[in-house]
C-alpha cells in the first residue's frame, strides 16, 4: 500500500493564490486570464508568452487559449480600469489572448521554466478555489453566480 503524503500550504502559497485568484476572468463561458497576467506570473515578457502560444498552436485548442475579440478587449479594459476611457496612445490595436486554466498549465510546460512550474500549481489552486466559490453562491437562493469573479 502506498504511502500518503501531506503537503503543507504555506502562507505564501496562498497570498499568491489570492492574488492570481482576482485576476481570473469569466469570458465565453470559461474562467481565464489574460495573456499580459500570465506573462507577469511566468516571468517572460507579453510578447514571449505569445511568441511561444504561436509556435505551439497545436498545443493550444479553443478551449485552452483564444483571442479575444476587440470588443471583448474594451470591456476587459474598462473593467480593469478605474478609469474607463483609454488615454490617447493606448488603444487596443491587437485583443489580448486569454488561457484557460488548462491552457495555463500546457503554457508552463512550454516556457519550462522553475518559475512556471511554481506558478502553474498556484494558478490551478486559484482556479479550484473560483470554481468552489462558484458552486457554493450557485446553490445560494437567489444569489448570482458571478460573485466571485469578473465577468465579460
Amino acid at each position: 500500500m502506498p504511502k500518503l503524503v501531506q503537503f503543507k500550504v504555506t502562507k505564501c502559497d496562498l497570498k499568491q493564490t489570492n492574488q492570481i485568484q482576482r485576476k481570473i476572468l469569466v469570458s465565453r463561458g470559461l474562467r481565464v486570464m489574460l495573456d499580459s497576467d500570465l506573462a507577469k506570473l511566468y516571468g517572460v515578457t507579453t510578447k514571449q508568452l505569445n511568441q511561444q502560444l504561436k509556435r505551439n498552436v497545436n498545443r493550444f485548442p479553443r478551449d485552452f487559449a483564444f483571442q479575444l475579440t476587440l470588443e471583448e478587449a474594451k470591456i476587459v479594459a474598462a473593467l480593469r480600469s478605474q478609469n474607463a476611457t483609454l488615454k490617447r496612445g493606448h488603444h487596443i490595436k491587437h485583443p489580448p489572448h486569454v488561457f484557460t486554466e488548462h491552457g495555463a498549465i500546457m503554457l508552463a510546460s512550454v516556457l519550462n521554466s522553475a518559475v512556471a512550474v511554481r506558478t502553474s500549481t498556484a494558478i490551478v489552486r486559484a482556479a479550484l478555489m473560483v470554481a468552489s466559490c462558484i458552486r457554493c453562491t450557485k446553490s445560494l437562493p437567489g444569489a448570482k453566480s458571478h460573485a466571485c469573479s469578473s465577468v465579460l
